[in-house]
């Protein structure tokens, strides 16, 4: 051989490797975070306990960021992850009767809590609170949960009930998702989130019950915002769902701003009226794909144009009027994508009648007029092009019954024709429409352009919602209590918090001329660079020697960039010296 290699001893039995993995950037995280003294600071410690609840919740935390498992199952993981050497809390003692009280402490200053880390993390991380996106998602659940009631209709202003005097939100059944059959058991939690260049970063939340509407739920997360965040500005973004008037203006009258996109429908009459004289802009606004298209490739190249109108609306509680300023969004891309859609449906639907005209002809079985009717309702169904079709069957007289052939085998000779028509006129003036969309907005000074790609950030939203129920793992959940469920769900968005944290602060330690791919690093990719971290156990009778081996040269750059303790400082700051 050229290099010199020696074949040593076999290792002692008493040497184990334990590899914390992951844990070895979560632990320091929530170090540096604060998490277990900011909950402290709301749930006073038992004096009769072995460990405060700050301390035994955020195991619990890190559970879900490692690798979310069932509260029976903490304390095991904990043994083998080796969370148990990092937080100094034996397995056995982290079993599911303790994170349990845990959880029932948590639900009594959940709002608190959780506002307090808003607060935290805004000035951790100079983050204003200034513009924030907010965006309901659901949560499924399994078991009957009967314990589970319906909330009272809860005031809207500073006297929101909240923390131990807000009961958990009702577990019930809610309307049909993509991932729920119809009636399955659910809520929704909204989350409030700041986005900027570095991505989104959820900061605060609230649950509602599983088959209450947007209308409501933007009003209490508002509510709980102001009361426990009370942020000095704000500018509440959201979607079609929360639009109300009421909405706008309970925003307004508190002080603040509100940016929603809003049902066409309200506003087309207004685009109606102006449409002549409206002056469009283009938005500088471009997705990440059109971004790239500019430099490269041969693909088509879409962008958006706005006009504004200044309108006014009428507060329904003061009937006051106010301003308000309505943003006509125009989308090449949609304006194809609706034509694209529309004539898809239309062409099926033509089809389809054809098909029903030539079976009405031929005497086929169930064609009359009430079967007709049947089948022609089931085609159309919920398909907007549904309405430029009209249809009707009409009855042959006797004469014409008698001219006809003789029916074919099976069949019987027709009593009616079945007409259709289309109205072309009316899709031509749908089409005026293509690709239009209405943002509405109280805020009169800041520019048109701006407020749209802000708007735009929302999708940053919707992949945060995506992590929550993804690597977070918020569903499915199965617990007896209604109140753990909201504390685990509440305990679960500062988990989400903390994932996004992570990748926020890598990027934003990225240079200005750092490569595309750099500047777009994820939290699952930082996580998968500590997939190996071993600690080494040494058994000497019934004591333990914990040795931490050296971070790879890429884990110890990833942790000074990130800021963060290395697993060797934390064990040593925990854990006391050998005797000598």
């Amino acid at each position: 051989m050229d290099a010199a290699t020696w074949y040593g001893n076999q290792a002692e039995a008493n040497v184990e490797g334990c590899n914390i993995g992951a844990l070895a950037v979560i632990a320091p995280l929530l170090e540096r975070m604060r998490v277990s003294e900011i909950i402290n600071q709301h749930l006073p410690a038992d004096p009769q306990a072995e460990f405060d609840f700050g301390r035994v919740l955020s195991v619990l935390i890190a559970a879900r960021l490692y690798s979310p498992i069932a509260l029976v199952n903490v304390g095991q993981w904990a043994a083998d992850a080796g969370a148990d050497l990092l937080w100094g809390i034996p397995a056995e003692k982290l079993n599911d009767d303790r994170l349990g009280k845990a959880l029932d402490a948590f639900f009594r200053q959940r709002h608190s809590i959780l506002a307090s880390f808003a607060l935290h993390v805004s000035q951790e991380l100079d983050i204003p609170l200034r513009d924030i996106h907010y965006d309901p998602t659901h949560i499924l659940f399994h078991g009957a949960y009967e314990g589970s009631v319906a909330r009272e209709t809860l005031p809207t202003d500073e006297t929101i009930p909240s923390n131990q005097d807000l009961g958990p939100a009702h577990v019930t059944k809610g309307r049909r998702m993509e991932d729920a059959a119809h009636g399955g058991r659910m809520v929704h939690a909204g989350l409030c989130t700041h986005v900027d260049e570095f991505g989104p970063l959820p900061i605060f939340g609230h649950t509602v019950s599983g088959n209450q509407n947007g209308h409501s739920a933007v009003a209490e997360q508002f509510a709980l915002y102001k009361k426990l965040v009370g942020p000095p500005e704000l500018t509440m973004i959201s979607d079609r769902g929360t639009y109300s008037i009421v909405h706008l203006a309970r925003l307004r009258n508190a002080g603040y701003d509100a940016l929603c996109s809003a049902p066409w429908d309200d506003f087309r009459s207004l685009y109606d009226e102006h449409a002549d004289t409206l002056r469009w802009q283009q938005a500088s606004y471009l997705s990440i794909e059109q971004q790239r298209r500019r430099t490269q490739g041969d693909l088509p190249q879409e962008h958006y144009e706005l006009a504004v109108l200044r309108h006014r609306l009428t507060d329904p509680d003061t009937k006051r009027d106010f301003p308000v300023r309505v943003i006509y969004v125009f989308s090449t891309a949609d304006e194809k994508v609706t034509r694209q859609q529309r004539a898809r449906q239309i062409e099926k639907i033509q089809s389809e009648l054809e098909k029903i005209r030539h079976s009405v002809a031929s005497g086929n079985r169930h064609t009359d007029p009430a079967s007709i009717t049947r089948r022609v309702e089931r085609l159309f169904g919920s398909k907007q092009a549904a309405k430029y079709f009209t249809y009707e069957m009409i009855p042959l007289t006797a004469k014409q019954q008698a001219d006809l052939p003789s029916p074919r085998g099976g069949c019987k000779r027709p009593t009616h024709r079945f007409h259709f028509a289309f109205d072309e006129a009316l899709q031509k003036h749908d089409e005026q429409y293509d690709g239009l969309n209405a943002l509405v907005t109280t805020t009169m000074q800041r520019s048109t352009d701006e407020l749209f790609s802000k708007f735009k950030q929302q999708s940053y939203v919707e992949h945060a919602n995506h992590i929550f129920k993804g690597p977070v793992n918020v569903r499915p959940l199965f617990l007896k209590s209604p109140h753990r469920v909201e504390a685990l769900v509440f305990l679960m968005m500062m988990s989400l918090t903390l994932y996004f944290i992570l990748q926020r602060t890598y990027r934003a330690t990225c240079k200005d001329d750092a490569p595309t791919r750099e500047r777009r690093t994820t939290t699952r990719t930082i996580l998968s660079e500590f997939a190996v971290f071993i600690l080494l156990i040494t058994r000497a009778g019934t004591a333990r020697i914990v040795q931490p081996l050296q971070p790879t040269p890429v884990q110890r750059a990833l942790l000074n960039r990130l800021g963060l303790s290395t697993p060797a400082h934390i064990l040593s700051r925990r854990l006391p010296r050998p005797p000598t």
